[in-house]
């Protein structure tokens, strides 16, 4: 039989990553999130599809306020009150967004600890390495950090527009909308389509296909069922296609290859060979069938280029993750919550009341309020 978590002894901690596009929520030690649930809340009836986005510091307040109250008492089932909380976040988390959380985690839900871990650490310690090259494909952008031996380089950081909703902004403008009722819109199954339908084409089949050419074998066209009730047509052009926006440089000539190459070229020298044979792939968009194949053919090639003579780099080497890309971040989160580091880097409500500061990621310590 099962025991409710807040009938345990000694009460699990509970991890939350908040993603622009879906928040994971579960229980430190365990192996998956309990909940999925798209990141978005109600204030006055009226929707927030992306909280990051709050204008004013009331508005931000409200709506985490809402979406945490939903997240704990509809699907989570959970009181907060004197339970200990890990919060996944980016390393490029607005700060205003950390404070105001932390705020209503301390003082609207009064929560006992607080500790905020670094997304792309918490992925290294899911597969038991310190240094790595941690590549986060989400939904509104895709950020590039090396960690070495657990610490992040910021000074290397990289990050594109190039994620989830790229891909689906290629799908809306390519598909023919006239397949569609009236009442049916295609911003509500573009997300649906990319991950049902399409899949990430080979290097050398894209460049065809980028030519105007046919390619054999051709890739069939498929009937995407709408409510069970009718279907339209995908094509197989844009089934393969779609993706091969990820890869295309911009006017900077930067794109999600040239971000890994440009990141290691500029590390250190003794940590490049060790940064190539240890990247890492995580976000929704990654697993997209064809990805990782595909992004190391792209660097394979790229490597051909004069600019990238001096890296003396053969090959290039991915780790496999012990999950599901999307949820690996959460997952790294799970196995901090369950080890002696989560008493000494978290924040008490206590701390927080009386100092009304809320530590950045590499202070080990609370510093004291600046009058």
């Amino acid at each position: 039989m099962k025991i409710d978590s807040d009938f345990l002894p000694e009460k699990q901690c509970i991890v939350i990553d908040i993603g622009t596009k879906y928040t994971k929520f579960g229980f430190a030690t365990e192996h998956s999130p309990r909940c999925i649930i798209p990141t978005c809340c109600e204030i006055d009836g009226t929707p927030i599809s992306d909280i990051y986005k709050c204008k004013d510091v009331q508005t931000l307040t409200l709506a985490l306020t809402n979406f945490i109250h939903m997240l704990f008492y509809k699907y989570a089932l959970v009181a907060p009150k004197d339970k200990k909380v890990i919060i996944v976040e980016s390393l490029l988390s607005p700060t205003t967004f950390k404070e105001i959380l932390a705020k209503v985690l301390f003082i609207t839900y009064e929560v006992a600890s607080l500790c905020f871990v670094p997304s792309h650490c918490a992925s290294l310690f899911t597969l038991g390495i310190s240094t790595g090259l941690v590549l986060d494909v989400g939904y509104k952008e895709a950020i590039l950090i090396p960690v070495c031996e657990g610490v992040p380089v910021l000074r290397l950081w990289q990050a594109m527009a190039l994620a989830g909703q790229t891909v689906e902004n290629q799908i809306k403008t390519r598909i023919d909308i006239g397949q569609l009722s009236p009442d049916e819109s295609i911003d509500n199954i573009a997300e649906d389509i990319k991950a049902r339908t399409c899949f990430v084409t080979s290097l050398k089949r894209s460049k065809i296909l980028a030519t105007g050419q046919n390619v054999e074998p051709k890739t069939s066209d498929v009937e995407y069922h709408i409510n069970g009730e009718r279907s339209i047509t995908i094509s197989g052009d844009i089934r393969e296609t779609v993706h091969d926006v990820l890869f295309e440089e911009n006017i900077d000539e930067m794109s999600i290859t040239t971000m890994i190459l440009e990141t290691i070229i500029n590390s250190n020298v003794d940590t490049r060979l060790k940064l190539a044979e240890n990247i890492v792939l995580i976000g929704g968009t990654v697993m997209a069938k064809g990805f990782m194949s595909r992004l190391k053919e792209e660097l394979v090639e790229k490597l051909k280029s004069p600019k990238y003579n001096n890296l003396k780099i053969a090959k290039f080497k991915f780790h496999i993750a012990p999950a599901f890309e999307n949820y690996i971040a959460w997952l790294g989160g799970s196995i901090f919550g369950s080890t002696n580091n989560l008493n000494i880097l978290s924040q008490t409500r206590e701390n927080y009341i009386n100092e009304n500061f809320v530590p950045d990621w590499p202070t080990t310590f609370t510093r004291q309020k600046i009058e």
